[in-house]
């Protein structure tokens, strides 16, 4: 499209003040003549119109004319196709593989049904209201993580470069999970699944098959095929010595993981529009795969046994701290505020888009999900139970990925039709992981692209590629046979306190920073109400506290890591301190940077770093354009 330039008088209409009123973009108020009339555009950019001294007639710029004068500067941002895509994709990345395998453990942990008490609480008053802010934030603003700090707190920009940063973290071992979930579908193409038999070449004599041998004895030192499947084919783990030697890299989990990287690529290279189509496949299959393994775990026998120990109430628990602790951190990193894809996300929305009614329903969907997960879950490892002829709580104490790729890969083994169960289990675990990927990147992403414009805004699809290739050199070091112990040294200390920590900065932030009464009218801007008393007493007070008992909980008493028949060395946990810490070295960074750069005495830098900027003018003949620089 053709920009007409800016010095043209052309294509200025000269008409009088009455007609400019009529046709500037937008109207607020009537004007008095000789005033400047400001109509402001979206993105920060608005046009002011200066009236030449002594002549009773203005220049002004018609709608048709100024929006082409803004997009010069700053193309039109895309929007996502359908309302739908929108949904499904922030549904896409609330759902991933933590509902499947950690909610059930955590639930059944913590007091069963009991533990629903407090996990509802933490979701509405800590939650669900960061998730409603996020949301807000990137539709008013329509900036990523980076730039939307200059519309807000300018000297709270580090945090947008922190989760930019928490986000590749977290990707070096987010996709090897699913790189393992691939390699079990690939392995799942036969008449009988591998890890159903003692007699593979990966196998030991401590393998036991009590599901097809009736005179086996199971003993403290036996272990399951499934099991010795995971960590001796899979994973190849007793070839490594620990953290201190990992060992080799795996070519099979590399190739599986090539092949991930592919899709995600090629699904998210050109923009929200492709991957928004996308999401309707990878959003919505993990549904159907839920419901159909939903009937069958419940007709298994024994499943009722798994149900009972999933949701029967221990209200004791509800006296110990590490519950109210364990509540408020699943629904955090359930719901995903924090990690900029939210932002990310609601700015590609139309302005007037219903966004609290997205929070409140993909909310809904999250929690009821992992609900519903549990059930699948647990019907299984029930059955599991009776089988073994053993107590649920014996079956059901492997965590994290071992609940799905021993315990549940084993039950399904060990059913009718194991063959198609395990396909499209499997299926659901890459569909699932796919779609927080998916955000994860587009995070990033959109926070590069509006920060840097004009370096990269015509040029996504390398950023991507770069991106990606990044990600898969980064994942490198999971994909060696001590990569698990790698992966879980990732995931409780190098992402989680960070993005907790940046999460709270963000919430004190915008609450106390920029303001309750200038978010709430942003908000009443876009949908026509402002919030009620209730989110605000949310927003001042109760949300920042919530993340504060989190971090504070986890920096009493941080989890003592253990895999399989591995201790973690105290030096590893002080490493994870360390690339934790690393990523939120960027917030004090750019706070000094920021102090140092402004010009003015100490007083005037504070007053200046945390006042949202204003519009720039930059004069240009008659006509005036503002940039929020």
């Amino acid at each position: 499209m053709e920009i007409p330039s800016l010095h043209s008088q052309k294509e200025l209409s000269v008409c009088k003040a009455e007609d400019c009123q009529e046709d500037a973009v937008p109207q607020k108020g009537v004007p008095a003549p000789g005033d400047k009339v400001s109509s402001q555009l979206a993105n920060g950019y608005s046009a002011v119109l200066s009236p030449t001294e002594g002549d009773d007639t203005q220049h002004c710029i018609p709608a048709a004319t100024t929006a082409p004068v803004a997009e010069a500067h700053q193309g039109e941002r895309e929007t996502w196709g359908k309302k739908m895509d929108f949904l499904l994709s922030v549904i896409g990345y609330a759902v991933d593989l933590g509902n499947v395998w950690r909610f059930p453990y955590v639930c059944y942990q913590n007091g069963g049904g009991a533990f629903l008490i407090p996990y509802t609480i933490m979701a509405i008053f800590g939650g669900i209201p960061l998730f409603y802010m996020e949301l807000a934030l990137g539709q008013y603003h329509r900036n990523g993580c980076i730039s939307v700090w200059r519309k807000i707190c300018p000297i709270f920009k580090g945090i947008g470069y922190t989760i930019c940063i928490i986000a590749f973290y977290t990707a070096f071992y987010y996709n090897t999970i699913m790189a393992w979930a691939l390699y079990y579908l690939v392995s799942s193409l036969t008449a009988q699944l591998p890890w159903t038999s003692c007699e593979n070449p990966w196998n030991t004599g401590n393998c036991t098959n009590y599901f097809s041998e009736g005179n086996a004895t199971w003993t403290r030192h036996s272990t399951s095929p499934a099991e010795e499947f995971y960590t001796r084919h899979i994973l190849q783990i007793h070839r490594s010595e620990g953290l201190q030697d990992l060992g080799g890299i795996s070519w099979q989990l590399v190739l599986c993981i090539m092949l991930i990287f592919t899709v995600i690529y090629f699904s998210i290279w050109k923009g929200v529009r492709t991957s928004g189509k996308v999401v309707w496949v990878t959003a919505t299959c993990p549904y159907i795969i839920l419901l159909v393994l939903l009937v069958r775990g419940a007709t298994l026998p024994g499943a009722w046994k798994g149900v009972v120990f999933y949701l029967k109430p221990n209200w004791q628990k509800l006296l110990e701290t590490g519950v109210w602790v364990a509540a408020a951190s699943q629904i955090f990193f359930s719901l995903g505020p924090g990690f900029g894809v939210l932002l990310a996300f609601a700015s590609y929305n139309k302005f007037n888009n219903n966004f609290y009614q997205d929070a409140l329903v993909t909310s809904v969907v999250n929690c009821m999900t992992s609900l519903v997960s549990g059930f699948v879950i647990f019907t299984v490892l029930g059955y599991m139970a009776e089988m073994r002829k053993e107590e649920v709580s014996e079956v059901a104490k492997d965590t994290g990925p071992s609940l799905l790729f021993i315990a549940y890969a084993e039950a399904i083994a060990n059913m009718p039709a194991s063959t198609f169960f395990a396909i499209i289990f499997f299926l659901m675990l890459i569909t699932l992981g796919l779609d927080s990927t998916f955000a994860g990147l587009e995070g990033v992403i959109t926070a590069v692209l509006d920060e840097f414009p004009h370096i990269w805004s015509k040029r996504r699809e390398l950023f991507v590629l770069c991106v990606v290739v990044t990600c898969f050199f980064g994942s490198l070091v999971t994909l060696t046979f001590g990569g698990a112990y790698v992966v879980k040294l990732l995931e409780e200390y190098a992402t989680g306190p960070a993005v907790l920590t940046a999460a709270l900065i963000e919430a004190v932030a915008v609450y106390w920073f920029y303001g309750i009464a200038r978010f709430c009218s942003d908000v009443k801007e876009m949908l026509g109400f402002s919030p009620g008393w209730f989110w605000k007493i949310c927003w001042v007070a109760i949300s920042p506290l919530f993340l504060l008992f989190i971090i504070c909980s986890f920096l009493m008493s941080p989890p003592q890591l253990r895999l399989f028949q591995y201790t973690y060395p105290y030096w590893s946990i002080v490493l994870g301190y360390c690339i934790g810490t690393s990523s939120f070295l960027c917030v004090p960074t750019y706070m000094i940077y920021r102090l140092i750069s402004t010009p003015g005495t100490l007083k005037e830098r504070m007053i200046k770093s945390i006042t949202p900027e204003t519009p720039t003018e930059i004069s240009s003949g008659d006509i005036h354009l503002d940039v929020t620089v």
